[in-house]
Formats: C-alpha cells, structure tokens, sequence
C-alpha cells in the first residue's frame, strides 16, 4: 500500500489537480448524436496525465493501478548488486553527484515521446549525469498510434537517442507500455503491434548500430503482441514488476532480464520525492560491456 508520502508525491510530480482534468474534459465535449452511443474511454476514472507528459510506468498505473505487493522504499527491496534510476522531468532538478556518491551507477532519461515531444530537463539530466559519472542512456516513450516505428525511432534517435562508446552512454530505450491515454494496446492488433515495434528496432539500429533495449511488462507484452518471440535475440529486456519478491516476472519470448525496475517508490539521495528503482543483472563490468556494446 502507497504510503501518505508517496500519495503526496504523485499528487504534486505526476498527476494534474481533479480541476484541470475536469476543464480539459469539459472543452474537449462533443455533442453526441441522439441514440448513438459513445465509445467506451478506458481510462475512465483512472488517473490522467497531460498530453505528451508520460513517463516510465505511467500506463502501468493507470490501467492496472498500484501493485498492493509493490515494495515502500528500501524495504525488503532488491537493493543489492548494480543499482540506477530512471528519471524525466517530473523529479524536478537532480544533483547528480549525489546520486553518484549515493552508489548508484546507472541511469535512463526520458528523452521523447512520440512524434514531438521532448522532455524538457533532458538536457540537463543528461550531461550532469554523464559528469558525474553516472553511466546514462535515453528512452523514447512510445506512442504506436500516432505513426509508424520507423517515424518515432527517428525522431528519437535525433533528439537525444543517439550513441557513443565513452564508457558512459548506453544503448536507448524504448519504453512500450500500456497506454496512459487510452486503449492499452493503442488500437493495434497483435500483428500490427509487432511491426511497429520491429520497425522502430530496425530503424534505430541503422541510425545507431545498437540494439534498442525494450522496456515492457510481461502483461502488456503477452497481451498486446501475443506472446511474441521475435525480440528475444535482438533487444536486451527491461522488466518493470513492482514487487517484494527475489525475481521479477518476465514476458513470454525473453529468455532472462537484463535490468528490473523493481519499484516506482525508491529514494535516492540528490532525488526530491520518490523515484524508480532499478537493477542491473551483472557486474559492473557487464554494465560498461553493454554501455561499449562489448
């Protein structure tokens, strides 16, 4: 159970206040016609976040809710081995150096969604992360209904997705998840869904020459492209299961996770307010292995 702090938290960092929703409801109301029914909203009553402000697990939230098992922070949390973060710009100015010295050694910033957003803390997340040590990476939050995989692998890859053995930069992510603003598998069949995902892994190789890790759930996974195996010797898998237990579930078609982001309620010394936790499954020295692509 989420903790009075941590209600706060996501009241003040990820969430819009019930007045702003309701506004936006309210200009966005169309006129149905007489005995027509309107379609279904998935998200009705879930908690909504603005347009183009998604971040890692934010559809995870809104369509399952808060994982009663999920772990308060610290608290009987994988908190051994390798450790990072995975940060945008809802945790608001980081110190960097602290979370360094903090032992955390690994990080992903949001650096786009869709078609035209681009977090706007990236920037700064990115480069003092990068001096302080930190080996870091940027993620991509996809957005399969709003164009073609090879169109937001592009634009990611461009603002920010890009890579270089430096020791400190790993591979971009792309963060493919239920979706905060409606239908969980945003409209695309199994099919579909696997075509995007392929076409976006390809086109990012070719900008890059890396493998684009795929961060997902094993629900949205199993559920929204079949349980499919196509990925599983291409992309390294980043698990997201908020959960007490020694080993997160991963989805069909992976064979083993190569990082965990095992809460969403961690704190971490240079970080106000609550942030995601992670683990890397590896030494160090196999973290640097996948940041060189060695």
């Amino acid at each position: 159970m989420f903790s009075l702090r941590r209600s706060a938290t996501l009241l003040r960092r990820r969430s819009v206040t019930a007045l702003i929703v309701l506004g936006a409801a309210l200009a966005l109301t169309v006129t149905t016609a007489p005995g027509a029914s309107a379609a279904p909203d998935p998200t009705k009553g879930r908690p909504q976040i603005p347009e183009g402000q998604a971040y890692m697990g934010a559809g995870i939230r809104i369509h399952q809710g808060n994982p009663a098992s999920e772990p308060s922070a610290g608290i009987l949390a994988p908190t051994d081995g390798v450790q990072g973060i995975d940060v945008s710009h809802w945790q608001g100015a980081i110190n960097w150096t602290s979370v360094r010295n903090a032992g955390i050694q690994f990080a992903w910033i949001k650096a786009t969604e869709g078609t035209s957003y681009k977090d706007d803390r990236f920037n700064t997340n990115y480069t003092n992360a990068y001096y302080a040590g930190v080996i870091r990476g940027a993620y991509h939050f996809a957005r399969p209904n709003l164009s073609s995989g090879a169109v937001q692998a592009n634009y990611f890859a461009s603002n920010g997705g890009a890579w270089s053995r430096d020791n400190l930069t790993l591979p971009g992510v792309l963060d493919i998840e239920h979706n905060p603003y409606g239908a969980s598998c945003y409209g695309l069949s199994t099919t579909q869904m696997r075509s995007w995902i392929n076409d976006f892994y390809n086109t990012y190789k070719s900008r890059t020459t890396r493998d684009v890790v795929i961060y997902t759930t094993a629900s949205w996974w199993n559920t929204c492209t079949g349980n499919w195996t196509g990925m599983y010797s291409k992309s390294p898998l980043w698990v997201a299961h908020w959960t007490t237990a020694s080993s997160p579930t991963i989805p069909s078609g992976f064979p083993y996770w190569t990082v965990w982001q095992y809460t969403s309620t961690g704190s971490v010394s240079g970080v106000s307010g609550n942030v995601d936790r992670n683990k890397f499954n590896g030494t160090r020295d196999r973290l640097v292995a996948l940041a060189n692509n060695t």
